[in-house]
């Protein structure tokens, strides 16, 4: 098996699991720069995928299944955004061009993202895997994925004895989760944009590499790990569910505020408050789950509330006490005018979905 991006954590975490999986013989890890964490007994091999010498690796290695990982919406160290677009797209198609040159590759798992579906105010409440996006992303990480994904469709056509499985994972969060979203998580006040309080979904660390090895093994009796999956865990949770649960004060903003404010600590190098990010956290975006269960036979083991929840607690309290907040927000909801009184927390759940859509702010 020859993995790519392991200098990442995501990476690093994968490859010293899937080498205790007895399927398992020989594990390549591959990535353009040294990790500085361990890879067990895995062989690194330095090469950047952007180049043709991947091409070669492939073949010296004669490694049976590929795992891209090295798809990602933040760059390594001082790495700039064209750097990390060319190793997003250009690497991909570098990486399957060896791919289509090496027979003895039999199957293919990239790790893709929900940022496909794109954020629009016009979006279907629930996302399946075949919903086409009402718009389009025009940039960012989200284009990348688009093209990447345009890519294997165009690899799976040209080499059909090979399984190919397309992960699209949800917001990743977890103890060691470097993202955009978390980024924006971790400051001390939360911009929003007035009026808006998207519905937002995550995907415990634990759980992405849980699928990863799950879609990267022979399938077992019943299950078939090639197609395009959701991965996300059950349930939604509104923004402002989230900054209260961190204890982080919101800043609502008029839209064109919060794209200078996003403007301004993308200069400052804060966060990577990017276009798409803004659009995420305007309208959110939900997506449905039921071919991860059904074809690739996973349940997830954290929900999207729980996911947060240890998000929030590895992350350490923020300006405003969690629990402080939520009695003031408990008693507000008492009161006979209140925005929300009298709604009983009522719920939707789609019997299609799998996906618990919550219609009213919660108390937590």
């Amino acid at each position: 098996m020859l993995v790519t991006g392991v200098a990442r954590q995501l990476g690093g975490r994968f490859v010293r699991r899937i080498q205790r999986d007895p399927q398992v013989d020989r594990v390549i890890a591959v990535d353009a720069v040294a990790p500085e964490h361990h890879l067990g007994g895995a062989d690194f091999i330095q090469a950047d995928i952007r180049q043709p010498t991947i091409a070669r690796v492939l073949a010296e290695t004669n490694a049976d299944t590929v795992v891209h990982l090295d798809v990602t919406g933040i760059a390594l160290g001082s790495g700039s955004r064209v750097a990390l677009k060319e190793t997003n797209v250009i690497g991909t198609m570098q990486l399957l061009g060896a791919c289509q040159k090496s027979p003895s590759v039999k199957r293919l798992v990239v790790k893709s993202s929900t940022n496909v579906y794109g954020s629009a105010p016009r979006d279907p409440a629930v996302f399946t895997e075949t919903t086409s996006p009402k718009a389009l992303p025009s940039g960012g990480f989200a284009k990348d994925a688009v093209e990447v994904e345009g890519y294997v469709r165009g690899f799976a056509r040209r080499r059909p004895d090979v399984a190919v499985a397309v992960l699209r994972f949800a917001n990743i969060l977890g103890p060691t989760a470097d993202s955009p979203l978390a980024q924006y998580f971790a400051m001390p006040v939360l911009p929003t944009v007035f009026g808006y309080d998207p519905r937002l979904q995550f995907v415990h660390e634990d759980d992405v590499i849980e699928v990863l090895r799950i879609a990267s093994r022979e399938p077992e009796r019943g299950t078939l790990n090639s197609g395009t999956f959701n991965i996300a865990g059950d349930g939604v949770l509104l923004l402002s569910q989230c900054s209260r649960r961190l204890g982080r004060p919101t800043m609502p903003l008029l839209l064109p505020a919060v794209t200078w404010a996003g403007s301004l600590v993308r200069t400052l190098g804060v966060t990577d408050f990017s276009p798409e990010q803004i659009r995420l956290l305007t309208h959110g975006r939900v997506v449905a789950t039921n071919q991860m269960r059904e074809t690739l036979g996973y349940q997830p083991k954290f929900t999207t509330a729980e996911t947060f929840e240890e998000f929030a607690r590895v992350r350490g309290p923020g300006l405003l006490p969690p629990a402080a907040l939520r009695r003031v927000v408990d008693r507000i909801a008492a009161l006979p005018f209140a925005p929300f009184a009298g709604s009983g927390g009522a719920r939707a759940t789609s019997s299609t979905t799998t996906t618990t859509v919550t219609t009213t702010a919660e108390a937590t």
